[in-house]
């Protein structure tokens, strides 16, 4: 019996160790949410990271993509990170005002950068380092800042001159520059989930919005707006994150290759999204269903001349040092 025994104890242990070992070769689960399209820029980038991640893993992790908010809707993402429901997200710079860090919002001011070049040395220089440092109390680790161009506005009526956004309900991210801005031309900002959007401009819940070439036409939005003013008014970025708990967990050489994953899937991210926004530009035109319009030069002057106060409000909300780095990265004044 004793014998018995002793085989039982060892067969036991020696299927424990083989459990054991099978589970410590099970994959790294990260569960990357987002709101938006596959075929955007965001999209694509988030594919091209679970290709990355899993391939320089030797496939120890696995990468789950869930775009649409199939998951979560934007105002829900960063709560579910923090608890970790989900590892890694790519929200507008907007959504962390709510946890404290408003300063971010300072990317959303009007007019702030001269092109995608400057927008991208900007974010892997000072000011990205900068702010990616106000979210680690948050328990939330940046990766990186995702380009995803410039905002056009639309509505069912030309918008050319500030006085034609005149009593118009404009669907927000939640941006409080972006309230701000859109205010000074006589707009009301209405905060809504991206996910909500469609339909809000169908029914008319909301008059117009503000987004990328590129979530316009996958979205469908210019399909229920009459008119679209190419404007470029604003720039769209995100920034990946992910939980730190989780982050700080990983083995030290799982960690290195996810970055290094990371690093060429937001190289990658950021040189498509100039030529995804025309291409998503020229497939609206050919639509038929929405009526393009350029600004002139002196219609961009008085959109300026308009949004000009936000400049100095923005202080009193994002704080002046945030401010004092844009100003010196990108070689310009703040009002």
């Amino acid at each position: 019996m004793k014998k018995l025994f002793v085989l039982f104890s060892a067969a036991a242990a020696v299927l424990a160790m083989s459990a054991i070992s099978a589970s410590a070769q099970q994959p790294i689960i990260i569960k990357f949410s987002h709101v938006v399209a596959n075929d955007t820029p965001k999209g694509k980038g988030a594919l091209k990271f679970k290709e990355l991640a899993e391939k320089y893993t030797n496939g120890k992790v696995k990468v789950e993509v869930y775009p649409n908010s199939q998951l979560f809707k934007d105002k829900e993402e960063i709560e579910a990170l923090q608890l970790g429901s989900v590892q890694m997200l790519a929200p507008s710079t907007a959504k962390f005002a709510p946890l404290g860090a408003k300063e971010f919002e300072a990317l959303d001011l009007p007019w702030l950068f001269k092109d995608d070049a400057a927008y991208d040395k900007a974010m892997k220089g000072p000011v990205g380092k900068w702010l990616f440092k106000k979210l680690e109390s948050k328990g939330i680790t940046g990766l990186a800042f995702w380009d995803n161009g410039f905002h056009m506005v639309s509505a069912n009526r030309p918008l050319l001159m500030p006085a034609d956004f005149q009593g118009l309900k404009m669907r927000i991210s939640g941006s409080k520059i972006a309230d701000r801005y859109f205010r000074d031309v006589g707009s009301i900002p209405q905060i809504m989930a991206f996910s909500e959007v469609y339909q809000a401009l169908q029914t008319g819940v909301v008059d117009g919005c503000e987004n990328t070439a590129s979530n316009y036409l996958t979205q469908k939005f210019y399909e229920v707006q009459k008119d679209i003013t190419v404007s470029y008014h604003a720039h769209l970025q995100y920034a990946v994150i992910v939980n730190s708990k989780f982050w700080n967990g990983l083995p030290a050489d799982i960690r290195a290759e996810l970055t290094k994953a990371m690093d060429e899937a937001t190289d990658y991210t950021n040189s498509i999204a100039a030529k995804e926004n025309k291409d998503a530009l020229a497939a609206i035109k050919a639509s038929g269903k929405t009526t393009l319009h350029y600004l002139t030069p002196a219609q961009i002057a008085a959109w300026k001349k308009a949004m000009a106060p936000t400049y100095k409000w923005a202080k009193g909300r994002v704080g002046g040092e945030v401010l004092d780095l844009l100003s010196k990265e990108l070689n310009i004044k703040m009002n």
